[in-house]
């Protein structure tokens, strides 16, 4: 569980490259010269509760799109968009996203197309990468290394602790803590130095954008994660889902080898005004008693938890418990967060009154060749499939789709013996 504000000696004392005693660029921070310090650039926080969450779903409304200015705005939502528009404006992204051409693919899976022609060719090259296990490269470019105008705002849990020698104060969630620093004393500026508290996760624009609200969650960069997801991070982005008031909010993480292309611990979050199947597809259960389900009725195969935004620690360890698994085998994998609905031929298709999870195991792609149509990752697993060519656009159907994706899912003799695997670890 959460640790209290101590965040920055915890820090110091975990960490091999952390400036000694508490100083920064060989100036102490103390009571009487913080207040001066905060003067410099400081990032907006944006801490949150429980209380905030929009716990009903909300039905689709007509023209998508044109329906964003009619949807009530949660504080959420109007942080996040407002900034973003306002980077947009600034000219801090790597192309001007304007409404994207799209196409629903005829058929019973009813896949987004979407003609994204910029992303293709702007978007960062991928790193080398060889293994879901890969350990963070200082060298590679890494999030440390951001403009600070990218950045939104950061972002932490409300937990309120009564202190005797003081107010209430805040309490950041987070075992990233624990973790030691990998940058060099050279190398090292600290994050108070760059505006922002230890341990929490700032929201930053992905430059090279594949919709609108295009964001990515970053766990304190100056702990250099690798690609290898958190419970407190998993946990962050179900309960982004949840502050949102806009159905079409949809947050997911790429392992590496699941074409993750940074090797720096973070998620992706962006609004889809579109209804996917994989909010309603069908589920069969695996362990009823944490709502692990396997699911059927999808083209990409996967597993899936669902929550009904209580619990959510115990959700997110449940969910760890899987990747965690995946990446001591080497496994690549892609996770997709999403409203949605229970598994029930009962269930009013239209109530997404649940968060789906969904996490598939696949292929590992290590240095592989891309397709010319599309990556196949978080968002073209769920359904969501970003074209890179107007003749791939215009030419793609929902069998070539399926075909591609399916090239990229595990064999089933394979995902059979990890369903297996995975049922007698969640029920020890």
């Amino acid at each position: 569980m959460a640790r209290p504000l101590d965040a920055r000696q915890k820090l110091r004392n975990t960490s091999d490259c952390s400036p000694r005693e508490g100083k920064t660029q060989g100036r102490a921070i103390n009571k009487a010269n913080y207040a001066e310090h905060l003067k410099g650039p400081w990032v907006e926080e944006f801490v949150y509760s429980e209380e905030e969450f929009v716990l009903p779903g909300r039905e689709w409304q007509g023209s998508k799109l044109d329906e964003r200015k009619k949807i009530l705005l949660s504080r959420f939502d109007l942080a996040l968009q407002s900034n973003w528009k306002e980077k947009m404006r600034n000219g801090l992204f790597r192309y001007p996203l304007k409404k994207l051409q799209t196409r629903i693919l005829p058929g019973s899976v009813q896949f987004v197309a979407q003609l994204n022609i910029q992303r293709g060719i702007e978007r960062r090259k991928p790193q080398d990468i060889q293994s879901v296990q890969q350990r963070f490269d200082p060298h590679q470019f890494n999030f440390n290394k951001i403009k600070m105008e990218e950045i939104l705002f950061q972002m932490s849990r409300a937990s309120i602790r009564k202190d005797s020698s003081s107010n209430a104060d805040y309490e950041i969630q987070g075992s990233e803590l624990e973790r030691n620093c990998c940058q060099s004393q050279a190398e090292l500026q600290t994050t108070e130095d760059k505006g922002w508290k230890p341990g929490n996760t700032l929201l930053v624009i992905n430059v090279s954008p594949l919709e609108f609200g295009h964001i990515l969650f970053i766990p304190d960069p100056a702990l250099c994660l690798p690609q290898i997801l958190t419970q407190d991070l998993i946990q962050l982005g179900i309960e982004s889902v949840l502050l949102s008031a806009d159905r079409g909010f949809r947050v997911g993480f790429n392992s590496l080898g699941g074409f993750a292309s940074v090797n720096h611990l973070h998620l992706h979050g962006f609004y889809l005004d579109q209804e996917l199947l994989i909010e309603s597809a069908h589920s069969e259960p695996l362990c009823p008693d944490i709502n692990f389900h396997l699911l059927s009725g999808f083209p990409a195969q996967g597993f899936l938890f669902y929550s009904d935004g209580k619990d959510l620690e115990i959700v997110a360890r449940n969910i760890c418990k899987v990747t965690n698994y995946l990446v001591t085998k080497d496994i690549a994998h892609n996770l997709f967060v999403t409203r949605g609905t229970l598994s029930s031929h009962n269930t009013d298709p239209k109530s997404h009154a649940r968060i789906r999870i969904i996490i598939w195991a696949r292929k590992s792609c290590f240095g592989a060749k891309e397709e010319s149509a599309f990556n196949v990752a978080l968002c073209e697993l769920s359904g969501h499939l970003p074209i890179k060519t107007v003749e791939d656009f215009h030419s793609i159907t929902e069998a070539s789709a399926i075909t591609i994706i399916q090239n990229y899912l595990l064999p089933d003799a394979e995902f059979s013996q990890l369903t297996s695997q995975l049922i007698a670890l969640l029920t020890v």
